[in-house]
């Protein structure tokens, strides 16, 4: 079972039910560690009193509100828990806005809102009704010592929630000149066709980071003391004549071909009498070398 974020109830009207929340996805990349480059070891960042002249552990550590130059308030958890908001404990459902009105740009992090055992007609009730109306819920949330707003919508398998920016948070888009520039009826008639010839089913399975491939294949190379073969880069030319390229692109009837992403079997194997890479990770030999000085020690 996923670990719960957040545990309250969700209301609307005089209905409430118990619900809990647990992220619904989670990024998933290759982290590196920072390394001292002449030993190789990995570098520490401990929380250091400068004052004290030694390292704090967490217990000591207390939240301060810089007002002035080098001049805090001092505020403890119990303090910051006793201004928590209604919203922390209930999630109570302000309106329903139409879906598709929304603009996704506000959305932020997703979660699956689940229900408690006793809220489960009512929970199911909430989520047909928005279902067959089209509508989401806006409500309020506070976790993380921060109020969110969100919207709630039936999903698959059961609501999702999305916490979401405030409007302030959006950043204004640069305006481009759009109204300057004519497009032709037979330009937008060939950008049809071929928008429609490359129309597909939304399967994200399809998609992969192959970049984090990449890593994994460059990581698999030095381990092995093997050369990393380079990825070859398409060769973008400025479009010169929008038409021409339009109907060279629908009588293409697909989209470009990408690189493949490199593997382990399209690593270059070192060349005789070559010396290999310097690798960062030498398992056997540091292992060994370090087992051996603490022996002898």
């Amino acid at each position: 079972m996923a670990t719960t974020v957040w545990k309250g109830h969700l209301t609307f009207g005089l209905i409430s039910m118990p619900v809990r929340m647990f992220a619904a996805a989670r990024g998933e990349r290759i982290s590196f560690n920072q390394l001292h480059k002449e030993c190789h070891s990995r570098l520490k960042q401990p929380l250091f009193c400068p004052v004290c002249n030694r390292n704090v552990e967490r217990s000591e550590i207390v939240k301060g509100y810089e007002y002035e130059k080098d001049q805090y308030a001092l505020f403890s958890e119990e303090e910051l828990d006793k201004i928590e908001p209604p919203s922390a404990k209930v999630m109570e459902i302000l309106e329903f806005v139409r879906l598709s009105e929304m603009d996704p740009l506000y959305f932020d992090s997703s979660y699956y809102l689940s229900p408690e055992d006793a809220g489960v007609k009512a929970y199911q009730l909430l989520m047909k009704a928005m279902e067959e109306s089209g509508y989401g819920a806006i409500a309020k949330l506070t976790m993380h010592q921060r109020e969110h707003i969100v919207i709630v919508r039936p999903g698959t398998r059961g609501m999702t929630l999305h916490t979401m920016f405030y409007s302030n948070e959006i950043r204004a888009a640069e305006s481009v000149p759009t109204d300057k520039v004519e497009v032709k009826d037979q330009e937008k008639k060939l950008a049809q066709q071929l928008i429609e010839s490359l129309a597909a089913p939304f399967e994200p399975q399809k998609y992969r980071d192959e970049y984090q491939e990449n890593v994994r294949a460059m990581i698999a190379a030095k381990l092995k003391g093997q050369q990393v073969t380079e990825v070859a880069q398409p060769h973008l030319a400025p479009v010169i004549d929008l038409m021409e390229a339009l109907k060279k692109s629908l009588a293409e009837k697909q989209a470009p071909a990408t690189a493949p992403a490199m593997t382990s079997a399209d690593v270059a194997p070192v060349a005789a009498g070559k010396k290999p890479p310097a690798r960062a990770v030498q398992p056997i030999a540091v292992a060994q070398k370090r087992a051996g000085k603490k022996v002898a020690g």
